[in-house]
């Protein structure tokens, strides 16, 4: 199916929303003890609530046909944090225009895992085309449409000891993946995956990677796709793998929706709108970056470009691209 139709497609990750604690002695283990430590230190002017919202009130305001959330809305993934989420995506739309992923903050160490699946599933679970696609199956990768869009959603998220962030696909979705992307394709769907870690093994130091990228590249270079979304790196990105036939994959990576200040690499707040038409394999991509462009100020247009295979992230203030 070849298409003129532009479809919109918002992304939004690493809000981090401030930590909700608990006096219940049972919730603390040494590293959620480190991780309040540090936020306390180095994150709590960082990511603001008030930044969180005004990209939120933003994005919505622009009326894309989908937003993407691509994990880490927690800090710590203490119990009263899923609900914070809840509320910050309940400002984005109806729970049908909006998908979310976990990331390693919100599923940070043992137990996350069953209370964030289980809190958030109404924005983690298929659509009713998608169910019937994937033929009841429940779990990650779940599956949308948005008119000429397949969305396919992984869960990189694991939790993991102290001192590290690093994510884990694992075989089970792999093997589903592989089954999604050819059909999606067989539907004449333009195919987008989405996941929290940088899916590349070059993109990421091993305490923070995704441990099986070298298995997920050939995956995409075996069955393709037209673009893969991710977050957690805290900065813009934009870089390439190769597909069946020649075609050319964009991997972005986006910053924070939520930082008022500038901090090392991390720019200010910001979100990304995806203007898509074409066909599978050729499909037309517009991003459109939209943030703050001072700590004091309100959320403009920052960037904008269209995306061919031999582009690089176009310079536009506070951004770093990697290598």
């Amino acid at each position: 199916m070849s298409t003129d139709h532009v479809t919109t497609l918002a992304q939004i990750t690493d809000v981090h929303l401030p930590p909700v604690l608990s006096l219940k002695p049972w919730i603390w283990n040494l590293k959620r003890s480190v991780g309040m430590v540090n936020w306390y230190r180095n994150r709590r002017d960082l990511h603001l609530a008030s930044v969180a919202a005004m990209i939120a009130a933003d994005c919505k305001a622009q009326h894309p046909d989908h937003i993407a959330v691509t994990g880490d809305l927690a800090t710590l993934g203490m119990p009263g944090e899923f609900k914070t989420g809840l509320d910050w995506l309940a400002t984005l739309g109806d729970l049908s225009r909006v998908s979310l992923i976990p990331g390693n903050h919100d599923i940070y160490t043992t137990g996350c895992d069953l209370v964030c699946l289980r809190e958030w599933a109404q924005y983690m679970r298929s659509d009713e085309w998608g169910s019937q696609f994937l033929r009841g199956a429940e779990g990650f990768p779940y599956v949308r449409r948005v008119a000429g869009i397949g969305i396919a959603a992984l869960n990189s998220a694991v939790p993991t000891r102290l001192f590290r962030a690093s994510g884990r696909i694992g075989p089970r979705q792999m093997t589903a993946l592989r089954d999604v992307l050819d059909r999606l394709k067989a539907e004449g769907l333009i195919r987008v995956v989405l996941l929290h870690h940088p899916p590349l093994k070059s993109q990421a130091p091993s305490r923070r990677a995704l441990e099986d990228a070298r298995e997920f590249e050939a995956l995409l270079k075996q069955h393709g796709a037209d673009l893969v979304l991710h977050g957690h790196n805290h900065r813009d990105s934009l870089a390439w793998t190769g597909a069946p036939g020649g075609q050319r994959i964009p991997i972005v990576g986006l910053a924070t929706g939520s930082t008022g200040r500038e901090h090392r690499y991390e720019p200010l707040g910001r979100y990304n709108l995806y203007r898509i038409s074409g066909k599978p394999g050729d499909a037309r991509i517009e991003i459109i970056t939209r943030g703050l462009a001072s700590a004091a100020g309100n959320v403009v247009e920052l960037r904008r470009q269209v995306l061919s295979p031999d582009a690089t992230l176009a310079a536009s203030g506070n951004v770093m691209t990697l290598p």
